[in-house]
């Protein structure tokens, strides 16, 4: 397939995801100019919110100041004690719970489900979209870890800007999952028959999860700029693919692809229920969905399961915030 393409004179795959990217189409200048506003928008609401929280910390630190004050001072001793004893309590619950999601991820590196976040795109993304993909796999190593059955998380292609960003991560040292400089190809050369690339190119579509087999997700952000690179990499490597059974459940309000962190989430919900319906219903935000139970299963409104998404929105919930943030405590 790939030699006829190439004395046709168009490049391969593995010539593109080499080659940097080329000057912005007028399309691309238009949303890169919407990134740097929302950035901006961000930017201002992270700083609000720290305004915010700092003033309610110090109502707080007023509150408790006046209250010792109105008392006398075996009552003060008494207060005292109980939140020295309230706060001790709080950090023994923690450390219990660590321990067990350090547990619960060591054993899913033996027996869990083989879950790859393939990074070898990073060179085609811009600095904002990298930081964009290093805050979605945060949230996927944050959901993972509170599964009562987690899968086994691999970063490859774990190198240069992504690796940096990642590194700069509080605690990503102390992350149990798997990281790889080099391909899952090379890391995982003696399984190479197992491994199914999730890409919404595929005529495949996954019945269910093997623990026999590798399950890889494509970590690229902006995704339309480079439509079906997935399917294609997986096809000159030779591996399967497979595509997410989301038309079979739902449609799709547009051909809007769903981010990282989503198809990840979604795997790991069937991974605990068995039930495709449920982990899309759980993890596609309502926006993104037309109705449910239809039979049509047109490739406009599949979805795209390889993972990407020219914005950050969908992790910029306060459910994903406080899990991202307790994720930078554990460790």
């Amino acid at each position: 397939m790939e030699e006829a393409t190439q004395e046709n004179g168009e490049t391969s795959v593995e010539e593109r995801v080499n080659s940097p990217p080329r000057g912005l189409s007028k399309t691309a200048q238009k949303k890169q100019l919407k990134q740097q506003r929302y950035e901006a928008k961000k930017a201002e609401r992270k700083a609000r919110m720290k305004e915010e929280k700092k003033r309610e910390g110090e109502r707080k630190r007023k509150e408790w100041e006046e209250k010792l004050a109105s008392v006398t001072e075996e009552e003060r001793s008494k207060l005292i004690e109980s939140r020295k004893g309230m706060r001790k309590e709080r950090m023994e619950k923690r450390s219990e719970e660590r321990e067990k999601k350090i547990q619960r991820l060591n054993e899913a590196k033996e027996k869990g489900q083989n879950i790859v976040i393939d990074l070898e795109f990073s060179h085609l993304m811009t600095a904002s979209e990298i930081h964009s993909l290093v805050q979605q796999i945060m949230y996927c190593y944050a959901v993972n870890g509170r599964c009562a059955t987690p899968g086994h998380l691999w970063l490859t292609g774990c190198k240069g800007e992504m690796e940096s960003q990642l590194n700069r991560l509080p605690g990503f040292d102390k992350w149990i999952i798997e990281k790889e400089k080099g391909s899952y190809i090379e890391a995982l050369q003696d399984r190479k028959d197992g491994l199914v690339y999730l890409t919404a190119d595929s005529e495949t579509v996954l019945d269910d999860l093997d623990l026999n087999k590798i399950y890889i997700v494509g970590g690229l952000v902006d995704r339309n700029r480079w439509k079906g690179i997935t399917m294609a990499k997986a096809q000159e490597q030779g591996i399967q693919t497979a595509k997410l059974p989301i038309g079979n459940y739902l449609k799709m309000s547009s051909s809007q692809v769903l981010t990282v962190n989503q198809v990840i989430e979604i795997l790991l919900k069937f991974l605990q229920t068995r039930d495709w319906k449920a982990s899309f219903f759980q993890v596609i935000p309502q926006r993104k969905r037309c109705e449910a139970g239809s039979e049509d299963n047109s490739e406009e409104q599949q979805g795209e399961e390889d993972g990407g998404e020219s914005e950050e929105e969908d992790y910029q919930s306060e459910r994903k915030k406080k899990c991202v943030e307790a994720t930078a405590s554990d460790n």
